[in-house]
């Protein structure tokens, strides 16, 4: 028998987390210097970490990927912050189920799908266009990373860093790294306007040398960009969460419908049309959580209302994980007025 994503367990469970502990929690949680250690642990009790994981090691009931979607832009619409922190961790487990590596895979995969270790990201740095931010150089038994890599979340908060570092050839060389400061890894806080307790930190190497049981995988950088399009619907549901919440607190019936197209479109969405899919899921985060601003009045500027908070965090979506395709697409709806010529 088809298990619906409205009938999973997992879906149920997501549910609950979001709206009896998480969204509770969300404006203490806005107002923290990170997240609580609690809200992580729910996670890993009930499964969550090991949700990218193979089938011998997800207990999770989600019959398709856009239940899994539904997952994270459910536990978002509770806590976008948490669920922001938490959502990283699933590249490490599918780098650990993935990899060519054995030994790492036997020692790393179990560890990561139950949350006993946890992960943090740092792909950016090598991936982006031109000069790679974060580079590798192989030595005898295996490399040096050097270079900063921005924007890495959940520092004190996570054990493991999954990192890319990009050879001088454009082989991207990706590995599992020690979350934890020394001569050679240095850390600088980042103060955000939205989700600040993500803990999040910019992170140097200076020649920090990265030993080969250690590395899951090597790719061309262009084969790795090829791939990029169609791994962009994940972070949708993050947006989709935070406009869920949005509209239930507005109760708007009319932007609802407008989420439900909206999610249609990224579960279809092809690696070509899926930038566009993704602009729209932000604009709608950004004018539902606006929509809840006006609908709240005057009150809706004071720190202990969730239309400041969700405002900030959909400015926040505008810019998370985007593409240049993305921008595009959102360059040209937000510069669009309707009936103004």
């Amino acid at each position: 028998m088809t298990v619906s994503i409205d009938e999973s367990t997992s879906l149920r469970q997501a549910r609950e987390i979001a709206d009896e502990v998480f969204f509770p929690a969300a404006l203490a949680v806005d107002a923290a210097d990170r997240v609580p250690i609690s809200h992580l642990d729910l996670l890993a009790e009930q499964g969550f970490y090991g949700l990218a994981a193979p089938p011998d090691f997800n207990r999770l009931d989600l019959p398709s990927f856009p239940a899994v979607c539904r997952v994270i832009e459910t536990l978002a619409s509770g806590c976008l912050t948490t669920t922001f922190l938490w959502a990283q961790h699933h590249n490490a487990v599918m780098a650990a189920a993935n990899t060519g590596n054995a030994e790492l895979r036997a020692a790393w995969l179990e560890p990561l799908a139950t949350g006993q270790r946890r992960a943090g990201l740092a792909i950016g740095a090598a991936v982006r266009p031109g000069p790679a931010a974060l580079s590798a150089t192989p030595v005898d038994g295996g490399f040096l990373f050097s270079g900063a890599a921005p924007w890495v979340s959940g520092w004190g908060l996570v054990d493991t860093i999954y990192v890319a570092a990009r050879l001088s050839d454009d082989t991207l060389v990706f590995a599992l790294v020690d979350a934890a400061t020394s001569d050679t890894l240095t850390t600088e806080p980042l103060r955000m306007s939205a989700v600040n307790a993500s803990s999040t930190v910019t992170v140097t190497f200076d020649n920090h040398f990265v030993p080969a049981d250690r590395v899951a995988n090597q790719m061309p950088l262009e084969a790795w960009r090829q791939r990029d399009p169609a791994t962009l619907r994940f972070n949708g549901s993050l947006a989709l969460g935070v406009a869920d919440r949005a509209i239930e607190l507005a109760d708007e019936p009319r932007l609802r419908s407008q989420l439900d197209a909206v999610r249609d479109r990224l579960d279809s969405a092809d690696p070509e049309t899926m930038p566009a899919a993704r602009a729209a899921a932000s604009e709608l985060a950004l004018r539902a959580s606006a929509n809840l601003a006006v609908a709240a009045g005057s009150r809706a500027v004071l720190r202990d209302q969730h239309a400041q908070r969700l405002v900030r965090e959909a400015t926040f979506l505008l810019v998370f994980g985007s593409r240049p395709g993305i921008r595009d697409a959102l360059h040209t709806t937000l510069t669009t007025s309707p009936g103004v010529a």
